[in-house]
């Protein structure tokens, strides 16, 4: 199964491939045809009830190919609000063909007739709250009339994750007795009274597979939102390196949140600041981070959404000894990589991790690792289980997996330039950065998780994670592409914003 925002998701990948959604409306479009031959007979009457989204362009399709029966399209709306190009271009080719449609302006006036078959395309798929006008009324319609009613993905006002009405129990919704969805069944289907058919619409396994441009749609800024609202992260590295660190954070702001802070020792605290003004830098006493540091540490990392540490802090046994008690108190989400990575296994924590090894240290964690992509996959997989938290090998491909094994995808944005030290720095403080952002899509009434006010919830660790490494290869793409093999960490981190609101 399938939920709806990675359904959207694997959407928006899927034409990054080369695949047009175009041409997947051409064959959802189709699907509906073919279950509504196989509800009726030649000759009898079918209205469509269609939306102003590509839910209504995939019945715009069927029904240039249900010639044989006394098609009549209702279209909730006027034609120029129609809002995807692609729809617009299958209503153009309606009316073209001189296929009967009716523009319903109000939806008081609409009049479906006694159609044997009812299409209910009127809304798809990520839709929240209560239907509204003109919708309600015409979902309210359709109940009424004594035919066989198929809806388009999903019947319009269910939640395809939950099969409940989205806006409550006992809001209107459209009571379908067939439902086509594409590509694979959604969750809340199952929940319906309702045959459900699942339709092969062309979209390759590589658009779920990998990582692509659908990965970023969990990404936003709410235009009212507020200095902080955005993501604060707290670095903590350093010691014998200071360049790592800065790295991080100052990867971190380029992907998005709004505050960075770097706790490093006192010796390094100067360097790490004169790399940019933008980061605020807290002294740790000393040279090298310890266990006297963490009643410190702890209490900057409060008020933190994200923890990043291990960059630049080097594997002396007192720092390796912080990470393992920090990380046995800690309780929030952190991104682990270099040195801090060795503990984790060992460690019994309520924090929820991101992994960032490369290979070499995924075995230093007791991982394994094979040359084939697939392989290495289902041996990442099982690591993350085992562990019981996020991994996101790099790697020619990077693998990512959940802390629960269920999810694994793979990324193939990155070049041999980005071997260069520092680029897995990057990686960390950009991770850490998406991680600490909101869902926009959270921002509402859930059903799912009860949620009832406005307050969006923190982007799921495995997709902060993969986009992360996305776009961070995307970021090195570009660099390369400005300086071939002699590309630096440094060039990745001014491309970061491009890679994640340019794609």
């Amino acid at each position: 199964m399938i939920s709806s925002e990675r359904m959207a998701a694997v959407d928006a990948n899927a034409a990054a491939l080369g695949v047009p959604r175009k041409q997947l409306m051409e064959s959802s479009g189709n699907a509906v045809a073919q279950e509504v031959r196989a509800a009726s007979d030649p000759g009898d009457a079918v209205a469509l009830v269609c939306g102003r989204g590509n839910n209504g362009g995939d019945a715009f399709v069927a029904a240039r190919f249900l010639a044989d029966r006394d098609v009549t399209v209702h279209l909730l709306g006027r034609p120029e609000s129609i809002g995807t190009d692609i729809a617009r271009e299958n209503w153009e080719a309606l009316r073209a063909a001189e296929v009967p449609t009716e523009t319903v302006a109000d939806s008081a006036a609409l009049d479906l007739g006694s159609p044997a078959v009812v299409v209910d395309a009127m809304l798809g798929t990520g839709v929240s709250g209560a239907l509204r006008e003109p919708e309600r009324t015409a979902a309210a319609a359709v109940n009424s009339l004594d035919a066989t009613v198929i809806a388009v993905d999903v019947p319009s006002g269910v939640d395809a994750d939950t099969g409940r009405p989205t806006g409550g129990d006992g809001a209107v919704a459209v009571e379908a007795d067939r439902v086509v969805t594409f590509h694979d069944a959604k969750p809340g289907l199952d929940r319906l009274d309702a045959g459900v058919t699942v339709a092969d619409i062309g979209i390759p396994a590589a658009a779920e597979r990998y990582t692509g441009p659908g990965d970023l749609l969990a990404f936003g800024r709410d235009p009212d939102s507020h200095k902080g609202e955005n993501g604060e992260v707290l670095v903590v590295g350093g010691g014998p390196y200071t360049g790592a660190p800065a790295l991080s954070a100052r990867a971190a702001l380029r992907a998005g949140a709004d505050l960075v802070r770097v706790a490093c020792p006192a010796n390094v605290a100067d360097e790490v600041q004169g790399y940019s003004a933008d980061l605020i830098v807290r002294r740790l006493p000393g040279e090298r981070l310890s266990p006297d540091h963490l009643e410190r540490v702890a209490d900057l990392a409060a008020d933190r959404d994200v923890v990043v540490i291990g960059p630049g802090m080097g594997d002396a046994a007192a720092s390796v000894e912080f990470v393992r008690r920090f990380l046995a108190e800690f309780a929030g989400r952190a991104v682990v990589d270099a040195d801090a990575l060795r503990v984790v296994p060992e460690v019994d924590t309520d924090a929820e991790l991101i992994c960032t090894p490369h290979q070499g240290e995924l075995r230093g964690m007791g991982g394994e690792t094979a040359a084939d992509p697939t392989e290495r996959a289902d041996l990442v997989r099982a690591f993350a289980a085992e562990v019981g938290h996020t991994i996101l090998v790099k790697g020619r491909y990077d693998v990512i997996a959940s802390d629960d094994g269920e999810r694994v995808r793979q990324n193939r944005t990155g070049n041999p330039g980005m071997t260069v030290g520092g680029t897995g720095d990057v990686l960390a403080g950009t991770v850490g950065a998406l991680a600490a952002q909101t869902d926009p899509r959270t921002a509402q009434t859930d059903p799912r998780t009860a949620r009832t006010g406005t307050e969006p919830a923190l982007t799921d660790p495995f997709q902060a994670a993969a986009a992360g490494a996305y776009v961070n290869g995307l970021a090195g793409d570009a660099a390369a592409e400005a300086n071939g093999h002699g590309l630096v960490a440094t060039d990745l981190i001014d491309r970061l914003p491009h890679a994640l609101y340019d794609e």
